[in-house]
Formats: C-alpha cells, structure tokens, sequence
C-alpha cells in the first residue's frame, strides 16, 4: 500500500519526526486562530468593545458544545494511530470508516442543543444586558455550523493520525482566506454585524471539511472503504469510546471551569469582558506551539505505542521539555515588553488596552507550566490513557472555580482575579499532569495490544 499520505513515527531521530511534524501543526493551528482573531479585530475595530464582549462572551459556551465531537474525534485518531504503528491496516479503514457515524450524530446533537438553548444559556451566566442579543444571535448562528467545524477537525485528527500534518494545512489556510473574504463582505460591506462574523467562521470551517474530506478519499489510500470496512464495528468503537469519551468530558469540564470563569469576568463589566476577550485571543496565539507540539507527541505517542516502544516514547517527552522550555521564556519576554502594543491591535479603548497589558504580565508567568499541560496531555492521550483525561479535568475545574471564587471576594487582587485565576489553574493542572506520567501506568494502556484485538 502506498503511504505517500502518511508518516511512519516508529522509526528515525525522535526530535526531527516532532519539528518536522509540528511546523505544519503550527502553521495550521496559526491560521485556525485566524478564525478567532479576526473575527476579534474586525468586530472590536469597527463594531466597537461591546460587540468584541460580546463575540467573546460566547467562546466557553461553544467550547463546551464542541467538546463531545472533538473528544470523539481525538479517541478515533488515537486508535487510528496505534493500529497504523502496528501495521494494522484494515483496522485503520475500519476505525476511519466508522468515525463518519460518530461525529456526524455528535455534531448533529450538539448544534441543535447549543442553538435552541443559546439566550437562556447566556442569561444563566449573568451576560450584561449591553451585549446580550449580539452574544445570542452569535452563539446561535455559530453552534448552527456544529457539524461543519467538527467534520472538519475530525478529519483533520484522522490524517494527523496517519503522520500527515501537511494535508490540513493547504485546506485551512484557504478556508482563512475565504475567512477574511467573507468578514470584509458581511461586516463591512453589507453591515451584518456579528452575525457576518458568525456567518463568515461558519461558511469558512465548512469549506475546509468539505475540501479536506474529498482529498483524503481521492488521495490517501487509509481513506478507501470496500463495504466490509463501512459496517458498523462495535469492538472498534468501543475502544473510540475508552478513550474519547474522557477526552470529551475533561474538555467539557475544562469549558465548565472556563464559563464559571467567564461568570465572574462578567460581573467587572463591559471593560473587563472586552479584555478579557483579546487577552484570549493572544494567548491563544502564544500557546500554539505548545499544541501544535501536543499534537505531535500525540501523534508520535500513539504510533510508537502501537508498536511497542515505550523507550521511544519517552525520549520524544523529553525532548519535546526542552522545546517548551525554549518558547516559553522567549513568550514570556514578548508578553511583558509587548503587551499594550498587542493589544491595541484587538481594539481602539484605552482603558481596554491598558488593562489587557497588565493582565497578560501575570498568565505569561505561567507559560512554562502550560506548555508542560499541553506535551504531557499529547503523551497521555496518545498511549490510551483514558483515565488521565478525568483527572486532568477535574483539576481545572476545582483550580477555576475554587482560585476565581476565593481571588473575586478579595477587594485588593479586584479585577485581576480573572488572570491570576488562569495562571494558577495552569500551574496546579501542570503538576497533577508530570504526576500522572511519573507514575508510568500509561505504558499498560494499548489500546491495540494482542489481548485487546477483537
């Protein structure tokens, strides 16, 4: 079988398989933020900070929605890459084919939740009256193109599985482009509103789907079904589910930590959400590395657990520490020199501004031990470690909740509970992360092991 489409991880120099593969990552995940940042730049420049809040207001309740279909889709990958480590072809097809099933009633599920509940969702999380019908007509529009954006990320997991990260790219940064395209024409031209910008992502990520889905099945061979391979294969599923199904609930508590979070951001006011909202958006996109990394070392975790090389598995976890540890002091000198002239790119109000530098002074303090979140969780999830993923969202939501409840009644920390909440948060999950591999119980967890084959 040709394998164009696809990298072998078992074999070759470790640090060389992660950059090769990460960059692609990187570049992908830069333009997937583009989604976010624009719209954050087109929205706060020319609909002002209240429509910014209010597009932003929204972002942990989407987040929520989306966590089943991109738990699902992650289980599926990790399985997809422990049978193609140990050459197990037709499980390959047979776990691809049977991931169509999944997340298409998934996504279907969640975007007629998320968009029939989006007012009453936002009224429960004390939305200030200024921006509550732009935030619902937002949500609304946004969870209407659930199934596009987790067609599209699924895919996208599935090929990333097989080691080619390339693939991706090429259709997302022509559905970013279309991005742009669609943002000017809706907002500026038409004056849609934020619901341009809604549409725009919506329109933008379904595209990508659409155009990455017909390549895969064309062009890589894993992607060619015979009707044995589309029969519906519970043990296959079963073992999506082990795995996806944790991933999906530590993504819905983290969302749960975030929205409580966002309760509390809420309660400073309209100035508090807007930057509270571009400091997002910035870390987002200083912690991309750190995910594009992730995915790698997912990626490569996953195959080389396939193939039974735990010894590779952890040189690749080590190397990938030196590279957090890189990026994250030179992250860390750009957020405390460079914050205000970052944000005066979200938005024009100064005291939006000001306040937005500040803050990013206290996350970046953090960026090492979010960086170690990311590579470990990559690692965890990639040898099958399903259990990990409770224990990694149950410390986000005690360390949110428990740091933005105790930090919001203390009248001298005020407003900056809000960061110190994330920072801290990402300190605690940290430690609990480089525990739980410590522990070395992850080396038991294939998912595709002889014992475990149906």
């Amino acid at each position: 079988m040709s394998i164009n489409y696809a990298q072998d991880m078992t074999e070759g120099n470790e640090v060389k398989l992660l950059i090769q593969f990460s960059l692609p990552m990187l570049i992908g995940n830069v333009f997937q933020q583009f989604y976010n940042i624009i719209n954050s730049i087109v929205v706060g420049k020319y609909l002002g900070a209240n429509a910014l809040a209010a597009v932003g207001a929204t972002s942990s309740i989407q987040f929520l929605a989306f966590s089943l279909c991109m738990g699902l889709a992650i289980g599926v990958s990790i399985v997809v890459s422990q049978f193609f480590g140990a050459k197990k072809e037709e499980d390959v097809k047979r776990a691809i084919a049977n991931a169509i099933y999944v997340i298409a009633v998934s996504g279907i599920i969640m975007s007629i939740i998320t968009s029939s509940c989006a007012r009453i969702i936002l009224q429960a999380l004390n939305t200030p009256p200024e921006i509550l019908e732009d935030s619902t007509r937002f949500l609304r529009i946004s969870s209407g193109g659930m199934l596009a954006m987790a067609a599209y990320n699924a895919i996208a997991a599935i090929l990333r599985a097989l080691g080619d990260s390339k693939t991706p790219l090429i259709f997302l940064i022509i559905s970013c482009a279309l991005n742009v395209s669609l943002d000017l024409l809706f907002v500026l031209k038409l004056g849609f509103g934020v619901e341009g910008a809604a549409c725009a992502t919506v329109i933008s990520q379904a595209m990508a789907a659409l155009g990455c889905a017909v390549f895969a099945f064309r062009n890589n061979p894993y992607f060619r079904f015979k009707k044995e391979h589309m029969k519906v294969n519970l043990p296959i599923i079963m073992k999506c589910i082990k795995v996806g199904i944790p991933v999906a609930l530590q993504n819905s508590m983290i969302a749960l930590s975030l929205i409580a979070l966002q309760r509390v951001v809420n309660g400073f006011g309209e100035i508090a959400v807007a930057a509270y909202t571009a400091t997002s958006r910035i870390e987002q996109l200083i912690l991309l590395p750190f995910s594009s990394l992730s995915s790698a070392m997912a990626t490569f975790a996953g195959q080389n657990m396939g193939a039974n090389k735990l010894e590779r598995v952890k040189k690749g976890y080590h190397s990938s520490i030196l590279i957090v540890a890189v990026f994250s002091i030179a992250a860390l000198l750009a957020a405390q020199f460079g914050g205000h002239a970052v944000m005066g790119i979200f938005v024009k109000d100064e005291a939006v501004i000001v306040l937005g530098a500040k803050a990013i002074k206290i996350t970046s303090c953090m960026y090492f031990a979010v960086g170690m979140i990311f590579i470990t969780r990559g690692l965890l999830n990639g040898t099958g470690d399903a259990f990990y993923s409770m224990i990694n969202g149950i410390v986000e939501v005690v360390g949110r909740v428990g740091f933005a409840t105790i930090l919001a009644m203390i009248p001298a920390i005020g407003v900056w509970s809000i960061w110190s909440t994330t920072g801290l948060t990402w300190f605690i999950t940290a430690v609990a992360s480089v525990i739980r591999y410590k522990q070395g119980k992850w080396k038991n967890k294939s998912l595709v092991a002889a014992k475990n084959i149906p």
